[in-house]
């Protein structure tokens, strides 16, 4: 077995959540939620970023809007949707269970 790989799918297993989490705590532009997860330590590429949010969106869980920058294009700013936020504590409620499954199962 390859740990790599193991690890790999564990990450994509709570991206979508910890996008989700991110965009909770206010509007966020993409290379904000990108720097938020490299400082927790949960490295994302815009490749990975970008069809992510535009799945969340086309599922009406995300919207947007466009807000002109002074140092190029528009910027695309992400919210939550009220389904969205119904969506995501859904979500936390399965990650807490989650959580402390693996917490009983492991000791720690």
């Amino acid at each position: 077995m390859n740990i790599d790989n193991t690890a790999s799918q564990m990450r994509k297993g709570v991206l979508e959540f910890c996008i989700l989490s991110v965009i909770q705590q206010g509007e966020a532009y993409p290379s904000d939620i990108i720097d938020k997860m490299k400082a927790a330590n949960l490295s994302i590429f815009e490749g990975t970023l970008y069809p992510l949010l535009t799945r969340l969106k086309n599922a009406e869980l995300l919207t947007y809007r466009w807000v002109e920058s002074n140092s190029g294009p528009p910027r695309k700013y992400f919210s939550l949707t009220e389904k969205g936020g119904a969506f995501y504590k859904e979500l936390e409620a399965t990650w807490n269970e989650l959580a402390n499954a693996v917490q009983a199962l492991t000791g720690k």
